[in-house]
Parts: C-alpha cells; structure tokens; sequence
C-alpha cells in the first residue's frame, strides 16, 4: 500500500501490546502512532490522535473496551476500530458490534491474519472471526425466531401456552370452552406459524420463550 496507516493499540498487558508492536513494526506501511493501557485512557489519546486504526482490547481496567469504542465512535466515526480479545461470548461480541467495532479477531489470530483485518479496515472490508461470525448468525436466527409467535392470534397463544404446559387437545378444549376441531384447527395454524413439526416442538418453542406462565 502507498499511503500509511495510522494505528493505535490499546491492551492493559504491556506484553501483549509489545507483542503486537513487533507484528505490526514487520509492515512498512503501519506506522504505530500510541498506545493506551485501559478504556479512558484510549479514549483520551484517541481524540489526541484521531489514528486510522485502533486495535482494541475489551477487558480493561477503568473502562472496558466496549465502553471505549462506544464513545470513540461517537466522537470519531471515521476510526476503525478492531476488537482483538480472547472473549467471543455473547455478552461481550453483541455489545461491542453494536457500540461500533469495525472487526473482531479472538487474540489467537495470527499477526498476517490481524496485518490483513487492519489493511482490509482502511477498505471499508469488515472480517469477523469465523468462531464470532458463528455466534452472531445463532443470535440471529433465535432473534428471528423470538418473534415468530408476534404472528399468532389471541387464541393461539393462548392454546400454545396449553401446548407448552402439556396440555392434550382435549384438555385444551375443555379449559379454553371450545370445540376439539377447533383446537385441532388451531394448533395447525401454530404449528405453520412457528415453522415447527409437531407439538413436541411447539411445546418447547413456548418454553424457550417465556409463554408457558
């Protein structure tokens, strides 16, 4: 690349931080601009700065790396901001994608994988490790799935609430006053609505999603 890269490496380990520095040193094009030891202080040299790139940890001392993000973010959306951290959870991932992290790499990368994600950055190419990519597409999916009984009517979530308590057809007919075509009726239209095979996996949709009380 012709034109150099501005980037900033924020970890509360000094080792790893030197770590990355000898990675990143091996490129001419990258030129190391600051570092920063906890969330408020990148924030601080960040606004100093303004690099190109920070490689940001997410477990910090003082403020976390997501907080950190968030408020770069706000302040300089310009910066692309790549998370680099053991923690691929969903408590840590979801939040720091929403609070604007550019890419997300777990620290066993390799540094031509981690030289790749910060030229790809200044691209506009966001990359998302394979194992995080994972578990954002199973949030979404259950995400998607969640909403899947907004569709139903009144009385059929009253009648899957009976389902997801083990009630039979009958049971839920005589409690609910109605017909046992009826309930036949409307347990199929559940079991269409909810992309589901059978009761069984009706039963245990309502239970997964809280509406069985």
């Amino acid at each position: 690349m012709g034109n150099t890269i501005n980037v900033m490496i924020v970890d509360d380990h000094d080792m790893v931080r030197k770590g990355l520095k000898a990675y990143l040193l091996t490129e001419s094009d990258l030129l190391i601009t600051g570092e920063a030891s906890n969330g408020k202080e990148a924030v601080t040299v960040a606004n100093e700065l303004k690099p190109d790139v920070i490689l940001m940890d997410l477990i910090m001392p003082e403020m976390t790396g997501i907080e950190a993000t968030r408020e770069i973010m706000a302040n300089h959306p310009s910066i692309k901001i790549i998370i680099i951290t053991s923690f691929y959870d969903d408590e840590q991932v979801f939040p720091a994608i929403e609070a604007g992290a550019f890419s997300y790499l777990l620290k066993t990368a390799s540094a031509d994988e981690i030289i790749s994600t910060i030229h790809k950055a200044v691209l506009d190419e966001s990359v998302i490790e394979q194992k995080v990519a994972q578990r954002m597409m199973n949030q979404l999916r259950t995400k998607q799935q969640s909403k899947l009984h907004d569709e139903l009517t009144r009385r059929e979530k009253e009648v899957l609430l009976l389902i997801g308590q083990g009630k039979t057809n009958s049971q839920i007919a005589e409690e609910l006053f109605i017909g046992l075509k009826t309930v036949k009726t409307h347990v199929s239209n559940i079991l269409s609505k909810l992309n589901v095979q059978d009761r069984t996996q009706a039963a245990v949709y309502a239970i997964r999603n809280g509406l069985t009380r």
